[in-house]
């Protein structure tokens, strides 16, 4: 009698991932659609030739979307230099709004750095 390998009597339950939901709050959903899901099971596909065309074009862009999508997400080092980039303007902008606020800050912040660095050396 043979068995099947690497095939349990009990099916693995549904990944959370299958609902292409974002990992993470705040991100962007990434559509996708199956074949079933634009039109439904018993509608032939369409006969007319712009139709088609139109339906691949319509495919092609939300393919192109999704591996835009994906690119951007595995693109750490990009995604890094964004994260960067926007804290900066942020600190620009605080410090523009409330010049003594940001220096105060600043030094507490210089303080504190000092402070540890001496309670370590003594210790």
């Amino acid at each position: 009698m043979a068995r099947d390998v690497g095939h349990s009597a009990h099916p693995a339950p549904p990944s959370p991932r299958r609902t292409h939901e974002p990992a993470h709050p705040g991100h962007r959903r990434v559509p996708v659609n199956g074949p079933d899901e634009r039109r439904p099971a018993d509608a032939a596909a369409p006969a007319d030739p712009d139709a088609i065309r139109a339906e691949i074009e319509a495919t092609r862009e939300q393919l192109a979307a999704t591996v835009d999508e994906l690119a951007h997400r595995l693109d750490v080092p990009s995604r890094a230099r964004e994260r960067v980039l926007r804290t900066r303007d942020t600190a620009v902008e605080t410090y523009r709004e409330s010049p003594p606020a940001v220096l105060g800050a600043a030094a507490a912040l210089v303080a504190v750095v000092v402070g540890i660095v001496v309670w370590r050396r003594k210790r």
